[in-house]
């Protein structure tokens, strides 16, 4: 299995060296743009625990953009199924379903992590210093992009063009970007609308990453609650990868 999930998952970071220079381009677009307009616009006039919003803006865009870059690794397993036809050549191949979904998932989450260290580096730039060192911080980034790697290598399984991938992304992936508590705290929400948004994993690893980021310990619950959502995923892509296989 190990030299199946190698070989997957070398192909897709050779595939992320060629385009490197882009993709850190384009990674950097959206969080400068919300620093930009909502750091600058709100200024020191709203602060949250003691923190400023730029302060409390980043960990969420770090949550959100581990999301979306980790998600994002299934726009590429369907253009290497519809187009290159790789899926056929990985059946073809002495690769287990096992090794194949688990290269992925460590591919969209490899993606995941180059984006929360450019959006950390733009954060210097605003002069943003919080604690990053902090394992808790960085153990909230991996189980985020680790659940939504799962869910990207799955639903990648079902669709059956590039439409229904556009509608996957714009009906689960874009309302959790922005009601998972990235730009707003949820508990000022009301009761009801922040009950539905707690069902969000997205708000759980938004929490965990900010507390870890003010120097704060989130307990473990958000830990626990992402670790196994993420592993019923992942078992659901297994699943998806065997059907698909069929």
């Amino acid at each position: 299995m190990l030299n199946g999930l190698t070989a997957v998952y070398l192909r897709e970071m050779l595939i992320l060296k060629r385009r490197i220079n882009r993709q850190i381009l384009s990674m950097s677009v959206s969080p400068l743009l919300y620093l930009i307009a909502f750091g600058y616009a709100m200024g020191d006039g709203a602060r949250f625990d003691g923190h400023t919003y730029i302060e409390f803006l980043i960990p969420g865009l770090v949550a959100m953009s581990s999301m979306t870059q980790a998600f994002a690794i299934s726009t590429d397993i369907n253009v290497a199924r519809f187009y290159w036809h790789i899926f056929e050549e990985f059946q073809a191949a002495p690769i287990s379903n096992a090794a194949y979904v688990a290269g992925e998932v460590l591919a969209g989450m490899t993606r995941a992590f180059i984006a929360v260290v450019v959006i950390l580096s733009i954060g210097l730039f605003f002069k943003v210093i919080l604690d990053y060192c902090n394992p808790l911080f960085w153990l909230a980034i991996g189980l985020n992009s680790f659940l939504f790697a799962s869910l990207a290598v799955g639903l990648a399984m079902l669709v059956k063009s590039h439409a229904d991938q556009s509608l996957l992304t714009n009906f689960v992936i874009t309302p959790m970007a922005f009601l998972g508590g990235t730009f707003f705290p949820v508990d000022r929400l009301p009761v009801w609308a922040a009950k539905i948004i707690f069902l969000l994993p997205l708000t759980h690893a938004s929490k965990a990453i900010r507390q870890t980021a003010f120097g704060s310990l989130p307990g473990c619950f958000p830990y626990l609650l992402l670790a196994a959502i993420g592993l019923i995923f992942f078992v659901i892509a297994l699943k998806c990868v065997n059907q698909a296989r069929d």
